[in-house]
């Protein structure tokens, strides 16, 4: 962890930026119509870096919700504490793992981009789920190759940057997507396991899953 730790922390600023990018809030809006929340609810996102995704969840859960990010690089906590609209009453930032998240009872759980860099992500999807009351749902956002077989030119831009994108994955020769999509598939297998009432679609071109299940 401290790997990670120390890349996310170095690439704070760049990771805001692009996570700022006009062409991703539908994106995030999408995941958010997937937790199905309502005014009052407390919704967790692990691994919530900069906060990007936390005025969308904000909107949803109102003035008498809250919004709670868990993120394991302090740096990325800090810029997300030191943002006007990711920051104010109702909204909580905690320094921490969060495939041990110091958190329960939560009405959803949103986890963006993040399944894929675990080492057990099926173990940290159990810990989410274990973290939502019954009937709260949990949703998870990742970029995948897409299936599109126009889309097959892109698979080595996609190589490039899971290898960018993750600490360690730079120097190695062996195929980190392959590896990544793994990761990424295992944490959808234990939430299909863990839940009721799935819901899957992509988008992007078909480089974006999205998945969620309630539950029981």
């Amino acid at each position: 962890m401290s790997d990670a730790r120390e890349f996310y922390g170095r690439w704070a600023d760049l990771y805001d930026r692009l996570a700022s990018l006009p062409f991703a809030r539908s994106w995030r809006e999408r995941a958010a119509d997937l937790l199905a929340l309502s005014p009052g609810d407390t919704v967790v996102e692990m691994g919530c870096g900069t906060g990007a995704n936390v005025p969308v969840l904000r909107r949803r859960v109102g003035p008498e919700g809250r919004v709670v990010g868990l993120d394991l690089t302090r740096e990325m906590v800090e810029r997300a504490r030191g943002q006007s609209d990711r920051a104010g009453d109702g909204i909580h930032y905690l320094l921490g793992d969060a495939t041990r998240p110091p958190v329960h009872g939560a009405d959803a759980v949103l986890a963006t981009f993040v399944a894929g860099i675990f080492a057990d992500p099926a173990a940290a999807v159990d810990a989410w789920c274990d973290s939502v009351r019954p009937g709260g749902r949990v949703a998870l956002l990742n970029f995948q190759r897409s299936e599109n077989p126009l889309a097959a030119p892109l698979d080595i831009v996609f190589e490039g940057f899971v290898r960018l994108s993750a600490p360690g994955a730079r120097l190695s020769r062996q195929s980190h997507a392959n590896a990544f999509e793994r990761r990424v598939a295992a944490a959808r297998d234990r939430l299909a396991e863990r839940t009721v009432d799935r819901r899957y679609e992509t988008f992007g071109g078909g480089f974006l899953g999205l998945v969620s299940g309630r539950v029981e």
